[in-house]
């Protein structure tokens, strides 16, 4: 009998979370989805147990310390391994650097950037009991273009997920060679966090983007499924702009 393979997913409910959770599951992982959206988790573990995998829902807050310790614990228990984690979950801001408020900012800082720290730091053990694992962090194309005035995020995402870019680099170097730490960064995709700005926008933005269309969540997970499963793989420390190459937006 094989042995398990289990991935965890962060912001695994909907969009580009849910689209991981498929994708690896069809490569043959067991899923723990993370999220404050149960009804949605508890639909997209459906799907994944329909094609004969085993998937596991836990809500909670990711940028809470503390609860990444006890999501981590629960998967040992569990499942005894992980050897995949996607952090995905994110949260937009659409507000200037005078509009913005500390709550706020800090708000987005910890949701997408302090939420790798913690399921990180609280995973890498339990990857190493195993022999290893691989990290896919979500960033974005706004870290290396700060966003546009007409984007659904603006400074304070930006700073995070240019933040994320980072952090892979130093944990590409600090984990490896038993762990590869790698980052994504989608460009404009159908999400619902990104659905105000393709729903008003949408056929205008595909004339700028080279291959003639917005992304879709599917675009996204290949790449993330590749990193995650792909053997042998001798890629870390690295991220991948999946944006259908954008050019004046």
């Amino acid at each position: 009998m094989a042995e398990r393979k289990v991935a965890v997913v962060t912001g695994g409910a909907r969009g580009i979370g849910r689209a991981c959770a498929h994708a690896l599951a069809e490569r043959g992982f067991d899923i723990a989805l993370v999220d404050l959206l149960r009804p949605e988790m508890e639909r997209t573990a459906g799907e994944i147990r329909a094609i004969g995998r085993a998937a596991m829902v836990i809500e909670a807050d990711v940028a809470d310390h503390a609860r990444a310790r006890e999501v981590a614990a629960t998967v040992e228990a569990e499942w005894g391994r992980a050897d995949a984690l996607v952090n995905n979950a994110g949260r937009s801001n659409p507000k200037g650097i005078l509009d913005c408020t500390e709550e706020e900012f800090d708000r987005t800082i910890a949701v997408n950037l302090k939420s790798c720290f913690n399921y990180i730091q609280a995973f890498v053990p339990l990857m190493r009991r195993g022999g290893g694992g691989r990290i896919v962090s979500m960033s974005s194309l706004n870290a290396h273009t700060g966003g546009v005035t007409s984007a659904v995020s603006k400074f304070a995402y930006a700073s995070a997920k240019a933040g994320i870019l980072g952090m892979t680099r130093a944990l590409a170097k600090e984990l490896g060679p038993e762990i590869a730490v790698n980052a994504i960064c989608p460009g404009i995709i159908e999400t619902e966090l990104g659905n105000s700005l393709t729903r008003a926008r949408g056929a205008e933005l595909a004339k700028k983007i080279a291959l003639g269309r917005v992304g879709k969540p599917q675009d996204v997970a290949r790449m993330v499924a590749f990193l995650c499963a792909e053997e042998p793989n001798f890629i870390t420390g690295q991220y991948f702009i999946i944006d259908g190459f954008q050019w004046e937006i």
